[in-house]
């Protein structure tokens, strides 16, 4: 096809021109983001019997997490490069592919190592899928509904945090932990042939055939703010989230049945919050990215102040759900805008940063619950949020217009 007015060859831009965007394909990556985000977080709601299947003690079993999560950074730090000038459809098909392996090796794992082969197997799909997500929402639809495609695969994530723990325990109850794992094999299956059927051929292009590495991007000084903001954004998140469930059980006392109810809660928000946010991103992409962690540092200050308040904590938690859920549409937005030549070495290096700050957050949320209890906590996430907030407004004002 032609190219538009305001868009350059496939040669040099990921952004290519088209008549008509592959809508079903962004539906299809969706359902992928779906089972990934099910299968990355499936062991959270089956640890106990699974532990005692395989003779191990939980916290062992807990490390499948750990070691997804460490194979992530791995594979998103090196995807750009090992990819080559292999078509991206092609990719994307081999990482959904290995999906469903995983979770036909953790449904017959016999011991301890097997099931963390099938585990790390994850941690390479979730790497690999999440460092191309943007570029590939580049290719399927026209730059004006980037942010809409993101938003939408996000929904995938945000459905998933909603029902995989809820699905894998009821499913755990019902057919085993093995029997839950399998269950993710056929819908993987179902997403490879949706996306063999929807996706379009994406062949490399010129800059992907030959990444250059990270250092050139962080080279670029509202590049590497925006990376510092974007990691800062997750680690103040996180600091909080991961601390949720105490900090209701201790401080606002609520039953299991309640505390399941407060998840789903933000999980429902996150949905709408992902839905919603493509607008604001249209009329500001900083704006909205500079707002978003000012409103989540109020919500996490006003946490420690009404916790024993259950419909005050139920609103709250409701609206960080709305916000973080949302925020990384923007962040994915922003990368979409700003490295347009190099979406997926970017994407590798916000994915890895994403998740190491993800594993620092949780640690020093951990440390500071341990030591003077959510209050400390809460408000070490608020100020790290505030952080995220100073850093994207002076990326803003670093980046070229």
């Amino acid at each position: 096809m032609p190219t538009t007015k305001n868009e350059t060859s496939p040669n040099n831009s990921i952004h290519q021109s088209q008549q008509s965007a592959y809508w079903s394909g962004v539906f299809a990556m969706t359902l992928c983001v779906f089972s990934l985000i099910a299968s990355e977080f499936m062991p959270v709601s089956l640890l106990t019997p699974l532990a005692e299947d395989l003779a191990v003690s939980e916290g062992l079993a807990g490390q499948g997490i750990a070691i997804s999560g460490a194979f992530a950074v791995i594979t998103s730090l090196l995807i750009s490069r090992l990819a080559g000038a292999i078509d991206r459809k092609a990719l994307l098909l081999l990482f959904t592919a290995l999906m469903a392996v995983s979770g036909a090796i953790i449904a017959l794992a016999q011991n301890y190592a097997i099931y963390m082969v099938g585990r790390a197997f994850i941690g390479v799909v979730v790497g690999g899928f999440w460092s191309l997500s943007a570029a590939t929402a580049m290719r399927l639809v026209p730059a004006k509904d980037v942010p809409k495609a993101l938003s939408i695969f996000n929904g995938g994530n945000a459905l998933a945090t909603i029902v995989a723990a809820p699905l894998g325990a009821y499913l755990g109850a019902v057919v085993g932990w093995r029997g839950a794992f399998a269950c993710l094999v056929p819908i993987a299956i179902i997403v490879f042939i949706w996306q063999w059927l929807s996706l379009p051929s994406m062949p490399a292009l010129a800059t992907e055939g030959k990444p250059k590495g990270f250092f050139h991007l962080l080279r670029r000084k509202h590049i590497a703010m925006g990376m510092a903001a974007c990691g800062s954004f997750f680690m103040g998140q996180f600091i909080l989230y991961t601390y949720i469930r105490p900090f209701l059980e201790i401080e606002t006392k609520v039953s299991p049945s309640m505390l399941s109810l407060a998840l789903v809660t933000i999980g429902i928000a996150g949905l709408i919050g992902t839905t919603l946010v493509n607008v604001f991103i249209r009329r500001s992409l900083f704006g909205t990215i500079i707002t978003i962690p000012l409103l989540m540092a109020a919500v996490a200050l006003s946490l420690t102040a009404l916790g024993h308040w259950l419909t005050g904590v139920f609103l709250l938690l409701a609206l960080w759900g709305l916000f973080s859920t949302a925020a990384p549409v923007g962040w994915w937005s922003w990368l979409a805008q700003a490295m347009p030549e190099d979406a997926e070495a970017g994407g590798g290096l916000m994915v890895a940063i994403i998740q190491l700050a993800i594993a620092l957050g949780s640690t020093v949320g951990g440390l500071l619950f341990d030591w003077h209890g959510h209050i400390s906590t809460f408000s070490a996430s608020a100020a790290v949020l505030v952080l995220a907030a100073i850093i994207a407004w002076y990326t803003a004002q670093k980046t070229p217009a």
